[in-house]
Parts: structure tokens; C-alpha cells; sequence
């Protein structure tokens, strides 16, 4: 994490200079002359993942009320006093990583951690930082929010999972079907209206296309793919294809809109895939075995296909199931 450490004191700023010494990825911003912490704020606080205050939190409050916006944009806050004696995780303590690094400066000032989070302050999970970490696509913010509250106010939540699990958190309990469940990690569609729905990243979609194949009938096909499935296009982890269609402007286009990396593979390491029908068309269009599928299991790093080759007028897709685990 990159974080900005703001002093305005010289024992503050003498605190400041030991955090850097010690905190990776930190740096110590000075005022210019007549510059008020509110200003100082605002010109970096789009280039930080947090800041560490070491001042009243009352300034602080005031300072960044303006600059705020969403818990999954805005930076972490961590307000201290000059002595380093209390570390107040203010802001984004979850998703931001503001509990965390008020714990890790705690080691370096041998002060005291003070988290306000239900969750943690009550041993639960977080399950936002829960999905994070497992590379889980959460619920919109409402539902999770929802589902957070009744974490906490319940202290235990039934989920049913549609992926191996090694173990669960605190507050979560295994269930044997979705209908019982408040909480279901799947890439699977649900139609429960009472229950969250964490979706893990765990599908590739592979794709072959003629040249000039625009990013709205890739699209189309993938909508229609996905619908027939009923699998969740929030489980898609990427695309992959060959690499005669790194300049595809219509593929390219399709993954920069969702957020989705594409992984490309030569006509050899295709050609390498074993118990897969033969596209001759692909084979003489590119000389290798096919496009969809092989691009797919080579990109999820498995056997299984989701989906076998699926064609429309100028697409192929395939779709393949990545190894995961909770």
C-alpha cells in the first residue's frame, strides 16, 4: 500500500519520520507554507491508498468530509496522537485496509489498535475482506451491507457453498442446499430473493471470432451463452483466444467494458491440448486445432469444460471451470 503520513507538530512530525522508517510503501507529505491539512489532503488523495494522521481526529474529520465519496474508492484513514499511544482506524477499515494498518502501527509505535467495526470488534468475520481475499465477486453494496448487519446482529449466518472449502470463519455455518441458505458462493444462477449471492472468479471464457466481429455481437453471444448455462458472467475471471487476435478491436473492447484480462496462446501450445474435436475450419484459418476451447483449459489451468465449442455466425466460445477452493 502506498500511504501518506500528515504531521503538524515536531513531535508529530519526529513520529512521522519513524513510521517511514519502518512502514513499507509510506512517505512523509509536508505542508508548503499557509497550506491547511484540508488542502494537503485533497492534492494527494488521489494517489494514496491511505493516510496516517497524526493530529486531533476532529481536524482530520473535518479536513476529508468533502473528499469523500464511496468505501470501495475512498482511501483508509488512521488518525494518531504525537505519542503514537492510540491508532484510530477512521476510515475504511474493511476494504481500505485501515484495521490493518492501524495493527501495523501499533507494532512500530507500541501503541493501542482502536477498531470500531462490529465485526471485528465482535471476533466475526468480515465479509467483505472475506470475499477479497478469496477472490470472491460480493453482492452490491446494499445486499452486503444487508447481509453484514445480519451477520453481526445474529452472530451466525447459514452458507451453502458450490465450491470446495477447507474451512470456514467465525459466524459462518455450512448448509447441505441453497434453499436454507443466507449466503451461497456459486457461479451459478439463484433465483432466492433473501440471500446473498458471493460468486467466485473460477470461469474462463475462451473465444474465436472472424476478423472484424464487433464487441457488441461477442456480447450478444456471451449473454446468450451464459443465460442458456444459467452461470453468473460475475464468475468470469477472463477471456482467453489466440494470439493472431491480440489487435481483435471488438474482443479488446469486450474485456476493457467489464474489467477482464485476455489471455492469448500460440498455435503450438494449442496444438499441445489432447482430446479435443478438430476445427478444420481453424485449423486452416490458423493452423491450430480450434480457438474456444483449448485457449479456455489452457487459460483455467484444468480438464473441465463448463461449455463445450458454442457457434454463432462469426463467434466461438467455450467455457471452462478454473481449480477453486475456499
Amino acid at each position: 500500500m502506498k500511504i501518506g503520513v500528515i504531521a503538524i507538530t515536531q513531535e508529530g512530525k519526529s513520529l512521522a519520520q519513524k513510521i517511514t522508517a519502518r512502514l513499507a510503501g509510506s512517505r512523509h507529505l509536508l505542508q508548503t507554507r499557509g497550506e491547511k491539512v484540508s488542502e494537503l489532503l485533497a492534492r494527494h488523495w488521489h494517489f494514496f491508498d491511505g493516510f496516517v494522521c497524526i493530529m486531533a481526529a476532529g481536524i482530520v474529520v473535518r479536513a476529508i468530509a468533502p473528499l469523500l465519496t464511496d468505501k470501495r474508492q475512498d482511501p483508509c484513514i488512521v488518525v494518531c496522537d504525537q505519542k503514537g499511544k492510540h491508532l484510530i482506524s477512521l476510515l475504511s477499515g474493511h476494504l481500505g485496509g485501515g484495521n490493518q494498518l492501524a495493527h501495523d502501527l501499533a507494532d512500530i509505535t507500541g501503541g493501542q489498535p482502536v477498531i470500531t467495526t462490529a465485526s471485528d470488534t465482535l471476533g466475526l468475520v468480515a465479509l467483505d475482506l472475506w470475499a477479497r481475499e478469496h477472490t470472491l465477486q460480493p453482492p452490491p453494496g446494499p445486499e452486503l451491507t444487508e447481509i453484514s448487519t445480519k451477520l453481526v446482529n445474529r452472530g451466525m449466518l447459514k452458507i451453502y457453498l458450490d465450491v470446495p472449502c477447507t474451512t470456514l470463519p467465525r459466524g459462518l455455518k455450512q448448509v447441505s442446499t441453497p434453499e436454507s441458505a443466507e449466503i451461497i458462493v456459486s457461479h451459478r444462477l439463484y433465483d432466492l430473493r433473501e440471500t446473498a449471492v458471493f460468486c467466485p472468479k473460477d470461469l474462463v471464457v475462451g473465444i474465436g471470432c472472424n476478423r472484424g466481429t464487433s464487441k457488441q455481437e461477442l456480447a450478444a453471444a456471451l449473454a446468450e451463452l451464459f443465460a442458456d448455462l444459467k452461470i453468473n458472467r460475475k464468475s468470469i475471471r477472463n477471456l482467453a483466444s489466440i494470439d493472431k487476435k491480440s489487435d481483435e478491436q471488438g474482443l479488446l473492447e469486450l474485456a476493457a467494458d467489464n474489467g477482464w484480462r485476455i489471455d492469448f496462446f500460440d498455435k503450438e501450445q494449442i496444438n499441445s491440448q489432447k482430446n479435443l474435436e478438430i476445427s478444420f475450419v481453424a485449423l486452416k484459418a490458423v493452423g491450430a486445432i480450434g480457438v474456444a476451447e483449448p485457449t479456455a483449459l489452457l487459460s483455467a489451468g484444468s480438464a473441465i469444460l463448463i461449455s463445450r465449442k458454442r457457434k454463432w455466425k462469426n463467434v466461438t466460445m467455450a467455457v471452462a471451470q478454473v481449480p477453486f477452493t475456499l
